[in-house]
């Protein structure tokens, strides 16, 4: 009888624990899920971001200083400058920004395509700009639309799986299209007459044909088409830094501080001048 009781004892004390130990990790987990970015911002009076190093004009790292310049520094300063907190530069790739914002290891990331996939995962600004699709032509080949393209004696060159692929892929169903692994391959089909156009965001083939004129030329058809350029943040229960950010957005682009930001940094790490740019190009 009196081995029953101790038995017994043991066990609720055991119970107990196992309870106890259940609650404090509910609780810490729950402490964890509070802590929203607003309110981590706020206590901390610091602004989390990525960075890729050598990726003008996006982000680009000075090797000797470590100072960070790009489109997308300009605008992360802008937004802590209006927040009055400090700005700090986490290094990393396109690749892993979308898990350092999943395991909060930074607060926002610029620069990011809303694609459906991404979405699930994590969540997005309002556009920071409109980043207009435009072709890099063989010499002697203008087209005005992109529904010239749309015909079987027209060869598009595209890097495998890019957004430009996921593009001409739903455009056309008559155009050739080549496909290679590296984007500097289908360039490179274009400049040796192997395919009529590439596609890219008028920021990267305004630079390449600025690099290599022997490539081509630039062509913006019309209607005009773009890829937005958003902001990505974790995803968490609280809207406040996404609504607080999306308002700074509207704000920033009613101002002309956008454009501004964009066309300063093509002039300073591309070298590329506005009057280069199609005049039916904005940001």
């Amino acid at each position: 009888m009196q081995q029953e009781s101790r038995r017994r004892f043991t066990m609720n004390v055991l119970a107990l624990s196992a309870a106890a130990c259940f609650s404090g990790t509910v609780l810490a987990q729950g402490n964890t899920e509070a802590t929203s970015t607003w309110d981590r911002i706020a206590a901390t009076k610091t602004i989390r971001i990525g960075a890729v190093p050598g990726a003008p004009p996006n982000y680009q790292k000075d090797p000797a200083t470590g100072e960070w310049s790009g489109i997308m520094i300009d605008l992360a300063k802008n937004l802590a400058a209006k927040l009055n907190v400090r700005l700090e530069i986490l290094e990393t790739t396109w690749g892993n920004s979308i898990l350092d914002l999943q395991t909060n290891k930074i607060d926002i990331f610029f620069g990011l395509n809303p694609t459906p996939q991404r979405a699930e995962v994590i969540n997005f600004s309002d556009p920071l700009y409109q980043n207009a699709y435009s072709l890099i032509a063989k010499k002697g080949f203008n087209p005005k639309t992109w529904d010239e393209l749309n015909k079987p004696e027209i060869t598009i060159a595209v890097d495998v799986g890019s957004s430009y692929d996921n593009l001409v892929t739903a455009m056309y169903d008559k155009a050739k299209i080549l496909r290679f692994e590296k984007s500097n391959d289908a360039t490179l089909a274009v400049q040796t007459g192997r395919a009529d156009v590439q596609p890219l965001v008028v920021t990267v083939s305004t630079g390449i044909v600025k690099k290599n004129p022997n490539i081509g030329h630039l062509v913006v058809p019309e209607p005009v088409k773009a890829s937005s350029s958003n902001a990505g943040f974790r995803k968490e229960a609280s809207k406040q830094w996404v609504n607080y950010v999306n308002s700074w957005i509207a704000e920033t682009r009613k101002a002309g501080t956008v454009n501004t930001i964009v066309l300063t940094n093509l002039d300073k790490l591309m070298g590329i001048k506005r009057n280069e740019i199609p005049v039916i190009v904005n940001f």
